[in-house]
């Protein structure tokens, strides 16, 4: 059997590489050609695209991206017919795989869309090219296949996939995530996420710089995704004080960390998985903001939030430069009962996730089309 996986997003490598890993224990032989990351490259996967070139985000962005955007369209289909495989799937990343998934439908190739776009938030009109050109349907979050049995698609929820993968490193690193729970005599650690890509960090830094420095008596330590250029690391060391360090890995980090603060987007759902404390956080320029207050539906933009359906971690979107509010949310955030309350509000999210396997789950699912 022949495979050929599209995901554009460092979030998309991970997943697409638990995927992978399940594929191989059910079916060794299976052939598997893929756009992805490292992680799907070591899980068996012949990457032929990096997401890192694939990373457009916003309205505006994607409109000066259009010729890259283009060539990257060209050279999936060419590729892809090359290869002739006897799936296609497609993980998030929308925008792009939406478009993938009606080329592929008159080609005759049946797609396969796990981790679907999220349009209980916004642009429904999606859903028609969901049910028309796509075959399968996997959800991970527990509310989808009803949104989508309302409107007579059928899903499979399989689970969502942090939490196979989390528990999977916390039993990797039991004594590391222990360590979490002892008294330290080194200073507090607090988890700086502002994203996976080079667009989001850039964007979000000139917020962060100015909490870092008026909080000396903590440590501040910035998660940076994979893959991203020495010379984003030497910038952002040269850009903030000494009481900041760097680390290319989020869930060592987490372990340690006694609150965080998040950029909206997958890592708010991993720092509630690690039960610790946290703000979300979001900026974009004027135009991209005014857009999408008339097109997203929901009330929230961290799934923390959007799982529970109610605000239990703190929001802050910056249309515009609004350094006060952050810092007024930061403070909040170092209270011992402000931390003991979304904690406990953690557990919820644990138990509308459930247990499942979603990279098995998919996997059965898949192999028994």
């Amino acid at each position: 059997m022949k495979i050929y996986i599209i995901a554009g997003e460092a979030s998309g490598d991970l997943h697409g590489s638990n995927l992978i890993t399940s594929f191989k224990q059910d079916k060794p032989d299976v052939e598997l050609r893929a756009w992805g990351g490292s992680k799907m490259e070591n899980a068996g996967a012949n990457v032929v695209k990096y997401y890192q070139d694939l990373a457009f985000m916003g309205f505006v962005e994607v409109f000066k991206n259009l010729i890259p955007i283009l060539k990257n369209f060209k050279f999936a289909k060419k590729d892809i017919l090359s290869f002739a495989p006897d799936y296609l799937i497609l993980i998030d990343y929308p925008g792009f795989n939406l478009r993938m998934a009606k080329w592929a439908h008159k080609n005759k190739i049946p797609v396969i869309y796990y981790i679907l776009p999220q349009i209980w938030a916004w642009n429904e009109r999606r859903i028609k090219y969901i049910e028309k050109y796509t075959q399968t349907r996997l959800a991970i979050l527990p509310f989808e296949q009803a949104y989508y049995r309302n409107k007579n698609v059928s899903v499979h929820y399989v689970g969502h996939p942090l939490v196979e993968h989390i528990e999977n490193f916390k039993k990797l690193n039991a004594e590391v995530f222990a360590s979490n729970e002892k008294p330290s005599e080194t200073k507090t650690v607090i988890a700086l996420l502002p994203g996976s890509r080079i667009q989001e960090i850039k964007k979000h830094v000139p917020l962060l710089i100015p909490l870092v420095q008026k909080n000396p008596s903590l440590h501040f330590e910035l998660a940076l995704a994979p893959g991203l250029p020495d010379e984003m690391s030497q910038y952002l060391l040269h850009a903030f004080p000494k009481n900041f360090s760097i680390t290319d890995n989020t869930y060592l980090l987490l372990c340690k960390a006694k609150c965080a603060i998040v950029c909206s987007g997958t890592a708010t759902l991993e720092t509630a998985l690690f039960n610790v404390p946290q703000i979300v956080f979001y900026r974009t320029n004027l135009v991209n903001y005014l857009i999408a207050k008339v097109l997203i539906k929901v009330k929230y933009i961290s799934l923390v939030n959007l799982i529970l359906k109610k605000p239990l971690v703190t929001e802050v979107i910056y249309p515009i430069k609004q350094g006060k509010k952050l810092e007024e949310t930061f403070n909040e955030l170092l209270k011992m009962e402000h931390q003991v309350q979304l904690c406990q509000g953690y557990d919820d999210i644990r138990k509308h996730l459930g247990n499942k396997s979603a990279s098995k789950e998919c996997s059965k699912i898949i192999f028994n089309i």
